[in-house]
């Protein structure tokens, strides 16, 4: 049994899902485990990571907009210290939460046809945001 570790840092352009699959697929193949299991951790706040459809381009702006209906913003919430969007990330943070467990098979994460990684991006700006990768396997 091995394991290894490694960071992505991904810049976003701002509020979305972006698709990190290609990335983290080519991180775990080039460890030569052939099965094992990936855990895929988002450092931040506010930002997530999901499991999501990667076919189609509305399913990930319906998921942007049905989580900006869960945790709009509002001059209600007393932590603002960055911004109203600021809350509203936390909040959608804990809703698609910051940890994945992932099934390594032939050397490659055990995804399904139309399924992939994201980092949700919950903040307008642009950030840099880190995910740590943590393979375990042989």
């Amino acid at each position: 049994m091995r394991q290894t570790t490694t960071e992505l840092v991904i810049a976003t352009p701002g509020q979305g899902l972006h698709e990190i699959t290609r990335q983290i697929t080519r991180w775990v193949s080039a460890q030569g485990m052939n099965t094992g299991l990936l855990t895929v951790f988002c450092r931040h706040t506010s930002a997530s990571l999901c499991i999501q459809e990667n076919a189609a381009p509305e399913v990930r702006d319906d998921v942007v907009r049905w989580l900006g209906r869960m945790a709009p913003e509002s001059t209600a919430y007393a932590h603002d210290d960055e911004g109203p969007d600021d809350m509203p990330a936390h909040l959608k943070s804990i809703l698609t939460g910051v940890s994945l467990s992932i099934p390594v098979m032939g050397g490659r994460p055990a995804l399904g046809t139309w399924q992939g990684i994201y980092l949700c991006e919950h903040r307008r700006a642009p950030h840099r945001r880190s995910i740590a990768l943590h393979l375990l396997g042989d």
